[in-house]
């Protein structure tokens, strides 16, 4: 049995948002020629192909009028979908069913344990695309279709979705605020500007109170506030939960070089943000792990941050040069706090030193 899939396409180039917007098909492009230039030769890992996700499956996160309404939008030639920058072109719908139904092969793989585990490297990405609506560059939700496929498909009562893109996902959240059998954490930076939620009093609602936890970590936070929240907040209540499986919403956003989020991690942090995933996934679900492909829009980082990912899923020697951004003292004491705080509000549902 392989190792790791990498579930991906050609396809995926196709969707354009328009000329200088940071979720370019350059960021996959990247990726591909990292992995094809470095780890070509291990045998460990291997490309699989999408399938192409039908409308039932889009249904299982979204309202068939919005799912209507982007397929036109993107039939009449493209254009904006929200107020902000989610833009369509063409060829954008029919990519987006790519995307989807690469993070349902991504999990039907590992669930029917073809593969250990699986990276969906797709795009758009999709954490922010709520029900009725697109956002921050997301038009379907490709974790939340899976999470829900997995619910269905498999029966499983206990998935777990760990967001790690800099910015909430807002659109995972909303769908799964209300049950027990998707736990959604995320870690991420102050969410006052973008998107306007994630902030730590947000537990869940009814059934599923208690299973919504959001850290959410001043702007410029580097790698030591961000690994004592997976620490002290992500890996004990990983265990508790002990889910089936574990779901990752997969940015590269909170790296210092990254030109649109706001935290400051190095890549050394990400290496070590997955060894959290790896060891609980050992330890609670037969290490079932599937990430899907969020943020990342610095073309010289998200290759190699991407491609140390994957290499690590599927136990392969690769590293990647980067140094250590210093942090200001009071940052580090603001993160503290919040930390703290988390903790006081989660501790009415889940055992926090």
């Amino acid at each position: 049995m392989r190792k790791t899939a990498v579930i991906f396409s050609p396809i995926f180039y196709q969707h354009n948002p328009g000329r200088d917007h940071p979720e370019s098909a350059q960021r996959v492009r990247v990726i591909v020629n990292e992995l094809e230039s470095k780890l070509s030769a291990n045998k460990k890992w291997e490309f699989i192909r999408p399938h192409r996700a039908s409308i039932e499956d889009l249904e299982l996160a979204h309202g068939i009028e919005y799912i209507k309404l982007v397929e036109a939008v993107c039939q009449s030639g493209g254009g904006l979908l929200d107020l902000q920058d989610t833009v369509v072109s063409r060829e954008s719908f029919e990519v987006a069913l790519h995307a989807v139904g690469g993070a349902l092969d991504a999990v039907d793989l590992v669930m029917e344990r073809r593969v250990e585990n699986a990276f969906a490297l797709v795009r758009p990405p999709g954490h922010h695309a709520g029900k009725f609506r697109a956002l921050g560059f997301c038009l379907f939700n490709n974790v939340a279709i899976a999470a829900e496929h997995l619910r269905r498909k498999f029966n499983l009562k206990r998935v777990l979705v760990l967001d790690v893109d800099a910015h909430h996902g807002n659109g995972t959240q909303e769908k799964f605020y209300e049950t027990n059998e998707v736990l959604y954490m995320s870690v991420h930076e102050d969410p006052s500007s973008f998107p306007g939620t994630g902030f730590i009093d947000e537990v869940g609602k009814g059934e599923g109170t208690g299973y919504n936890v959001n850290v959410p970590l001043p702007l410029k936070t580097g790698d030591t506030i961000y690994l004592r929240a997976m620490k002290e907040i992500v890996m004990p209540i990983m265990l508790q939960y002990r889910p089936e499986f574990i779901l990752v919403s997969a940015g590269f956003d909170a790296h210092y070089m990254d030109p649109v989020g706001n935290l400051s991690l190095s890549a050394s942090a990400y290496k070590r943000i997955y060894d959290t995933i790896l060891h609980a996934a050992s330890e609670t679900c037969q290490g079932k792990v599937a990430s899907v492909l969020e943020g990342g829009y610095n073309l010289n980082y998200v290759g190699k941050l991407c491609s140390m990912t994957i290499a690590h899923m599927a136990g392969m020697p690769y590293s990647v040069k980067d140094r250590v951004p210093p942090v200001k003292r009071s940052l580090e004491s603001q993160g503290a706090k919040i930390i703290k705080e988390v903790k006081r509000v989660q501790k009415e549902f889940w055992k926090l030193d």
